[in-house]
């Protein structure tokens, strides 16, 4: 199981594309504004200034467009020109399907012409064009290969990119390329311990053990929402914590993931056209994951703790049955009519852990929680709850930014909670009218487990369609919680995209960026 190497370099080298083919890309503003002295090192000998002129000028996307310059091996491609204020002025989407298309499977270059504000979005479409997972036999797979991105910066006054930069690219490549790799490799692979090892494989490389509990431990230990979800799988359930915590930090941070390694539904069985794909309900988890490493690498000044919720929700014996009756680690009551509503459960845990053993004040739970945030919000843009209004809105700038796409959903506990009401326990874990706003629910559920009464900020990110795209998954999530806890990074890129500033202490909205984004 391999793929393609991908290397950001800071700027162009020079390269024949007959040996190194070449795939130019940006919007055609950006293009037309090229000098050809600019791209001429990895065009010539084969091709001249009349050649670049006269096809970039032919270029007319609707919504892309592209032109060979020379055979195939040699294209220069169009990003649309529109973008609404709910898009991302990076056009990451279009990046990802032009390179699937035009890749030619060698050793070959990208080359983004961008403004500074769109390289790490555009760089995170680039790692999506080439995933990792793959069980084709070697007689019918492509040979892996080197793919060099290198960049042409024209925005006005953009700074050149330091080294510090062309490795945060890089870093950010390997979240993404990571998280896709666990969501795409199917549950007889990508078991729970399998998912352990993987995230005892990144706190090694970050120098944190992680602390796992798992098993009858859970139950011992009052998890009754894990424990109740995974105890019928062969792979035993399991809590494992990362922590990130620097000298100096003042503040608490959780990322909280759903790491379902695969839904039957349990008892409620899913239909045998629904239950393909449940492969990608950990999509969360592996989200949560790549985005830790990568913030970390990154220089993450606060205490961030990565919390994953493990659990295969298998039918067995031993499965939850509807009616069932489980105390949470909040030390609530659930009553189950619905095993097919099992990711609550887990992250319910996770954030009630996050809050109790971590003391956390800022909690993010991220989930392919709901078939109804498709429906909701679409197959680009994730589903956001939260508590704050601020936090709400550097939701949604900052996955225009990331590329990694968020809408906000209504946020109304008192019209919404008594869904969940049950004559036997403090709640049902299913709602009683599907009609009701039913992915504001599902999050209203987990948020109901610190409290509604919590004093911090809670954020849910239900990304249950953004997970994928087609057969394959996406990455989606690591590039948005870097930028969002940006204000606490050391690195100039996510410092400069995050939608929060912090001063004195005190988050406060970024007015201008947030604006910009509204705009855009």
């Amino acid at each position: 199981m391999g793929g393609p190497k991908i290397e950001f370099k800071g700027s162009l080298t020079t390269s024949d594309p007959r040996k190194n083919p070449v795939l130019i890309i940006g919007q055609l503003r950006h293009l037309t504004a090229l000098s050809f002295s600019d791209v001429a090192p990895k065009l010539q000998p084969r091709v001249d200034e009349e050649a670049w002129n006269l096809s970039v000028n032919s270029l007319q996307p609707s919504p892309t467009d592209y032109c060979s310059l020379y055979l195939n091996l040699a294209t220069v491609a169009a990003l649309p020109i529109k973008c609404s204020r709910h898009n991302t002025p990076s056009r990451t989407h279009s990046i990802t399907k032009i390179i699937k298309t035009h890749s030619t499977g060698a050793d070959e270059c990208i080359v983004l012409v961008c403004d500074r504000s769109d390289v790490f979005a555009s760089a995170c479409g680039v790692a999506r064009a080439y995933p990792l997972y793959s069980r084709k036999t070697a007689a019918c797979s492509s040979s892996d290969h080197n793919v060099t991105v290198e960049v042409i910066l024209v925005g006005s006054g953009d700074a050149p990119l330091s080294d510090d930069d062309i490795r945060i690219l890089n870093e950010s490549v390997y979240s993404v390329r990571l998280a896709a790799r666990i969501v795409d490799t199917p549950a007889n692979e990508m078991h729970t311990d399998s998912f352990i090892e993987m995230a005892q494989n990144v706190g090694q490389s970050l120098g944190i053990k992680p602390v796992v509990i798992q098993g009858e431990d859970l139950a011992t230990k009052g998890f009754g929402g894990i424990y109740g979800v995974g105890k019928a799988a062969v792979h035993a359930p399991a809590l494992v914590v990362l922590s990130h915590t620097p000298s100096g930090a003042t503040e608490n941070v959780a990322w909280v993931g759903k790491g379902i390694v695969y839904d039957t539904g349990g008892l409620s069985i899913k239909t045998k056209t629904s239950m393909p794909g449940m492969k990608r309900d950990c999509g969360g988890a592996a989200a949560i994951l790549g985005a830790f490493y990568l913030a970390v690498q990154a220089g993450y000044s606060q205490n961030l703790h990565a919390i994953f919720c493990l659990a295969e929700n298998a039918v067995g014996p031993t499965a939850t049955k509807p009616d069932d009756i489980h105390t949470l680690y909040s030390g609530r009551t659930v009553e189950i009519n619905n095993t097919d509503a099992e990711g609550r459960l887990v992250l319910s845990d996770g954030v009630a852990y996050a809050a109790k053993d971590l003391r956390c004040t800022t909690i993010l739970d991220m989930a392919t929680l709901t078939g109804a945030q498709g429906t909701a919000t679409g197959k680009y843009h994730a589903a956001a709850l939260t508590n704050n209004q601020e936090w709400e809105d550097a939701l949604v700038a900052a996955g225009q930014t990331s590329g990694d796409l968020v809408h906000p959903l209504p946020y109304s506990p008192e019209l919404h909670f008594a869904e969940f009401a049950s004559a036997v326990a403090d709640m049902k874990n299913s709602v009683a009218d599907r009609t009701n706003a039913t992915s504001s629910c599902a999050g209203l559920f987990i948020a109901a487990h610190l409290g509604f009464d919590f004093p911090g900020i809670w954020m849910h990110v239900d990304m249950a369609y953004p997970v994928h795209c087609g057969e394959r998954a996406t990455g989606y999530g690591v590039a948005l919680l870097p930028v969002l806890f940006g204000h606490h990074s050391n690195s100039r890129i996510f410092r400069s995209l995050a939608p929060l500033s912090s001063e004195n202490g005190e988050c406060e909205v970024n007015c201008k960026a947030s604006k910009k984004m509204r705009l855009a």
